[in-house]
């Protein structure tokens, strides 16, 4: 019985050791294999070794037996690849969103997915960027809470905190409170965003998760998002994403604009491949789309000068006309 128990011990370790200390230019024999079981206080010989590995390839481990750059094995396969990893852990340094002790804690935690070897590669190349992070510590857990919220169909309470410049010439922070229906989360513009609708208002609204405070689950079921938006059964986040502008609400319209064939890729960008291109001719093309009209829009479009050119709706005309005029106001003053 304690043989059998042993058995069992090594496979642990074993597994470990391959995930910790193998990979494709790290591979250990089987001799090196008993040599660190034993420090461990595991016995073990070679024999063991080629049994024990036969049993984690059935259960399905990819272990590969190599002869370059020295024969041994290593764990050829697993949970995430070395590029997904890197992948994942520019992502957590890039998002704003997440503090510098939550950026260094999930990275270190990412990292323990790479061998020790790809690991120290991996760590001389990391540079943390802390100076547009965050500080609230408080955001982990609100996201959980806003997701069982989602999930329950129950309205949430929180704290938005706001800044402004006081008297003194320091920037202040405001916190109001409000009871939100919670809809989505989503990242766009570098920031995660909380959609849903405030109980007091006939719309949609977001809310970003830095600035939110003491975020709690009430019992109260939520205001169904059909009630306040174009979405009936399910609420599509993608969908709604795409047609915001730097998460700006707004009314939902049909879109004509005219655009110069230069601009074709930043208009794939904002809309997808999806656009109808309703005509072509010379260096310019025409197409519809939905979108929200904002302020979000507005700017989005001011971007580019004459190249986009808006022909429907004359609301959306009239409201860069207003801003261009304003702009170019500003700036003839002396």
């Amino acid at each position: 019985m304690a043989g059998h128990s042993g058995q069992k011990t090594r496979l642990l370790y074993l597994i470990d050791l391959l995930k910790k200390q193998t990979d494709e230019e790290h591979p250990l024999s089987a001799t090196e294999l008993c040599d660190r079981l034993r420090s461990a206080g595991i016995s073990a010989e070679r024999k063991a070794i080629y049994d024990d590995i036969a049993a984690l390839e059935a259960f399905g481990y990819d272990i590969v037996l190599t002869r370059s750059p020295k024969p041994g094995y290593f764990l050829a396969s697993r949970a995430f690849e070395a590029p997904e990893v890197y992948l994942l852990c520019d992502a957590v340094q890039a998002a704003g969103f997440i503090t510098p002790k939550k950026t260094r804690e999930l990275t270190n935690k990412l990292g323990g997915l790479l061998s020790e070897h790809q690991a120290k590669s991996w760590q001389r190349q990391i540079s943390l960027q802390s100076r547009n992070k965050c500080d609230n510590e408080e955001i982990y857990y609100n996201i959980d809470i806003i997701n069982r919220g989602i999930s329950a169909r129950r309205k949430i309470r929180l704290k938005y905190r706001r800044r402004y410049l006081g008297a003194s010439r320091k920037i202040e922070a405001q916190e109001r409170e409000m009871v939100v229906s919670p809809y989505a989360l989503t990242w766009a513009e570098d920031h995660y965003y909380l959609v849903g609708n405030n109980a007091k208002y006939d719309n949609l609204l977001h809310l970003r998760l830095d600035r939110m405070r003491g975020v709690t689950m009430l019992e109260e079921p939520w205001r169904h998002f059909s009630e306040v938006s174009d979405y009936k059964t399910t609420f599509d986040i993608a969908d709604y994403t795409q047609k915001s502008f730097h998460m700006f609400g707004g009314a939902l319209s049909d879109i004509v604009l005219k655009c110069k064939a230069e601009r074709l890729e930043q208009v794939i960008d904002r809309f997808s491949e999806h656009i109808f291109i309703r005509s072509f001719s010379g260096d310019y093309f025409t197409f519809s789309v939905k979108a929200l009209l904002s302020e979000g829009l507005t700017g989005w479009l001011l971007q580019f000068g004459k190249d986009i050119e808006v022909l429907e709706p004359q609301a959306l005309r009239y409201s860069l006309r207003e801003r261009a005029m304003q702009l170019a106001a500003l700036y003839e003053k002396e």
